[in-house]
């Protein structure tokens, strides 16, 4: 990642960058929507080495959560998914495929061929206290004012955000009667715009924020971590950022008031998020794939309207994935991530965990 040269903003209190920052993971929404760069179209010899990997597995009788990379080979699109993890880890950012045959697949064939891509991305990690390594984004109708609910468990906006792993895919099953769009932004982009338009805010970024764990709390931890919403480390630029749950923090007695000025710099930094110019919105399909590199990249989904039959509602299956080859975190991920350990980092840890892969939500 390289630096642009411009006037040098206020003394800042932690380490950042005093240029704007360029390279391919600095991208304008109004720029990607007019190419297809990033879309990996599957073709017929793609789909015929996902069913001769998920014939394997289903012959060989084992559970979904036992199947390696080694168990689901894919000799060309591998290849293809190699490049694919490349730009995502170190490029862009993101990647959408699109075409795998969800119209002829049962949800447990989908979820084996789903995984089987993951594996070639990194290892899957717990998304929640329940340990599920295959998630449900569904509406299961949990109250999105409810501090102890995950949003994707309703139909509401959830507002841009990152999770907590290195990459986070998406497989839709089925999309909503209307709404549930996809959209994303450039976390480097937002600095550079926050450092064009706020540059008086920019600072407030860089210092911790309490952020709320929603109830999912590892042993001897507190109900809250810290972690900045900008990150300068060894010359990369990581960002997290969850308002909602640093808002929903408040509700601790121990955790202090918002000042102004962080309250002034969150605002500002969701306008830049809610320009059309700045993110990339997309509607998934079924059979789409999106995979995010967290650590660049915030996502966001609009609300919907769901159909009345609950077979035909919005249903789409979720990966939180640690690659072999991510990126060094700062040392205040710990609090949040337990290990910030490369390959071996990532998800929700709590005493009594089971690590599961459910079927259904």
């Amino acid at each position: 990642m390289s630096a642009q040269p411009q006037a040098v903003a206020a003394s800042t209190r932690m380490p950042r960058p005093q240029t704007a920052l360029t390279g391919p993971s600095a991208w304008r929404g109004e720029d990607l929507a007019r190419s297809e760069a990033w879309l990996l179209r599957l073709d017929d010899g793609d789909i015929a080495e996902l069913d001769a990997a998920l014939a394997g597995v289903e012959a060989s009788g084992c559970e979904l959560i036992e199947v390696g990379r080694d168990r689901f080979p894919l000799p060309g699109l591998g290849r293809k998914l190699a490049a694919m993890r490349e730009e995502i880890l170190h490029g862009r950012g993101f990647a959408l495929v699109r075409g795998l045959p969800i119209q002829r697949l049962g949800t447990r064939q989908a979820a084996i061929m789903y995984w089987g891509i993951g594996t070639h991305l990194g290892k899957a990690v717990s998304q929640n206290a329940h340990g599920h390594l295959l998630g449900h984004v569904i509406d299961i109708g949990c109250d999105e004012n409810d501090p102890n609910a995950r949003i994707y468990q309703t139909n509401a906006r959830q507002y841009f955000h990152a999770d907590s792993c290195d990459i986070v895919g998406l497989l839709c099953l089925r999309k909503a009667r209307t709404g549930g769009e996809s959209t994303i932004v450039s976390s480097v982009t937002l600095f550079n715009e926050m450092f064009a338009r706020a540059p008086d805010l920019l600072d407030e970024l860089f210092q911790p924020f309490h952020i709320d764990r929603r109830g999912e709390v590892p042993e001897g931890a507190n109900p809250w971590y810290e972690v900045p919403v900008f990150n300068w480390y060894e010359d990369e630029l990581t960002t997290y950022y969850v308002r909602r749950y640093i808002v929903s923090a408040r509700r601790f007695a121990e955790v202090p008031a918002l000042t102004d000025r962080q309250i002034a710099a969150f605002d500002a930094f969701d306008v830049i998020c809610d320009d059309p110019a700045i993110h990339l919105s997309m509607a998934f399909e079924p059979g789409d794939m999106q995979f995010l590199h967290n650590h660049q990249i915030l996502h966001d989904r609009n609300g919907y309207t769901d159909f009345d039959d609950p077979a035909r509602r919005r249903h789409l299956l979720r990966l939180w994935l640690c690659p072999s080859d991510g990126r060094a975190l700062p040392p205040a991920y710990r609090q949040r991530w337990g290990s910030i350990t490369i390959g071996d980092r990532g998800g929700i840890r709590v005493p009594g965990q089971k690590l599961v892969a459910p079927l259904e939500p």
